[in-house]
């Protein structure tokens, strides 16, 4: 086991490694930038550095500071969380070459992974279903525009380097093409440094779903089941469960077989998740893979009682899985919903500090934070103030627990989303189980936002 980790990130999962670190026996350092000094995990860590100011570029993304930080605090191993460095290949290259280990997949999986059209080709390579679409990357519009042509309408361009919405654009008609992939590349190229496009047939009526797994270097592998992802804003995700209400026995089994055989052929190593889209008629098709731990890891962990970070830090470490398929069995249905500091009508961003803060607890109730009564909410950073995990015994003791949970959360001096999550929990199509990811959008579409809505907790 690793003596000492450095942990590349901040916020709430900063704080999730620290917790799984100290159950284990390992020392941490936290990195930090020179506005979240008084972060809960500055305090918690052993040790703690400073790496930069404000700006992610200059400090939580800054590669030579977080190594510097790492060598002279003598660590053996960099958890690189999510978001910021942790799909980032290079870094991980950079902590391979310096002895260091990576806890996360080998550099050569995220190199994969993270470009989309490597990716579809090694999925197509491996069994995996996929939408029609094109198989590489597209030359220019014109290109664009046959292929679209070929596939037929709607088509949806995607950034190859890209993720979280970004580059993303649908296209429903003729002679919109060029005009949108000029644009979708355009801020592919701002937001990821890569503005190539590949293009694929687009669903209506889509379902997000997504499938946990994890392998150790032995050549062993597993799944953790799925999760439903499909409340989505803008390609944000606002609210997972676990299992999923559209995925049957059938339908996970033949999902989990076809991920593990792809998998296994590459060796793929530690936690990832594989992406799935369900269209209407419940097939589902192979978008991408996310080689780190995901922000919506918690309803995994509370329908099949396990944590997936202390399993994360062990499999980097060289230990073998302690679980096999048979033995991986679900036993309660979990929803987690993120809590942002934004406005609830309007979205916007609503940073500041946090003046009265009181959490909901009791049984089947689990909150993932960093916040506490006079933290400031920073405006260089994710919004995500806390993760809320609810779970129970069904899906119906899940949602009324959540939704008891939300009406005890209290955050005051800032805005937060809280009103607009009990809206999603209480829609008609939310509590059947029925959604996809439009809900989101026609719950804006079709309401509008009731006095709860100007709420600030």
């Amino acid at each position: 086991m690793f003596k000492k980790v450095l942990i590349a990130n901040r916020g709430e999962i900063a704080l999730r490694v620290i917790r799984a670190c100290r159950e284990l026996g390992v020392q941490t350092v936290a990195i930090h930038s020179t506005v979240d000094a008084e972060s809960l995990h500055v305090q918690f860590a052993d040790e703690a550095v400073c790496v930069g100011p404000p700006p992610s570029k200059l400090s939580y993304l800054n590669v030579r500071a977080i190594m510097a930080a790492a060598e002279i605090t003598a660590c053996d191993a960099i958890h690189p969380g999510y978001g910021f460095l942790s799909e980032n290949p290079g870094f991980a290259e950079v902590v391979e070459k310096v002895g260091l280990k990576f806890i996360g997949p080998r550099s050569e999986m995220l190199r994969l992974m993270g470009n989309k059209i490597e990716a579809r080709n090694f999925a197509e390579r491996s069994g995996l279903p996929l939408l029609p679409g094109a198989r590489g990357v597209l030359a220019n519009a014109e290109e664009a525009e046959a292929m679209a042509q070929q596939i037929g309408f709607p088509v949806i361009l995607k950034a190859a380097a890209g993720g979280g919405g970004r580059g993303m654009k649908i296209v429903r008609g003729e002679g919109e093409v060029g005009r949108t992939f000029e644009q979708a590349s355009n801020e592919a190229k701002v937001a990821f440094g890569d503005g190539s496009m590949y293009l694929e047939r687009y669903v209506d009526c889509p379902r997000h779903v997504e499938l946990q797994v994890a392998a150790d270097e032995h050549g062993n592998i597993i799944h953790l089941g799925e999760r439903e992802c499909s409340v989505q804003r803008r390609h944000q995700k606002i609210i997972e469960e676990a299992p999923s209400p559209a995925v049957t026995p059938a339908l996970r089994s033949e999902m989990g077989r076809l991920a593990l055989e792809a998998l296994r052929s590459i060796r793929y190593n530690n936690v990832g998740t594989v992406e799935f889209l369900l269209d209407e008629q419940g097939q589902f098709y192979f978008m991408e893979m996310n080689t780190r731990i995901q922000v919506e890891h918690p309803v995994t962990e509370q329908v099949y009682g396990l944590d997936l970070l202390r399993l994360q830090i062990r499999l980097a470490a060289g230990e073998g899985l302690d679980r096999t398929q048979e033995s991986v069995v679900p036993h309660f249905h979990a929803i987690e919903c993120r809590v942002n500091a934004e406005d609830p009508t309007t979205f916007a961003p609503s940073p500041g500090v946090i003046t009265g803060y009181h959490q909901p607890g009791g049984y089947g109730v689990r909150v993932d934070t960093m916040a506490y009564e006079q933290y400031k909410v920073q405006p260089y950073y994710d919004s995500l103030v806390a993760k809320l995990i609810c779970w129970g015994d069904s899906r119906e003791v899940a949602m009324e627990r959540m939704r008891r949970a939300l009406d005890e959360y209290v955050v005051e001096g800032i805005k937060t989303n809280i009103p607009f999550l009990r809206r999603l929990l209480a829609s008609p199509a939310f509590r059947k189980g029925s959604y996809d990811t439009r809900l989101v959008e026609q719950l804006l579409a079709t309401s509008k936002a009731s006095p709860e809505g100007k709420a600030t907790s």
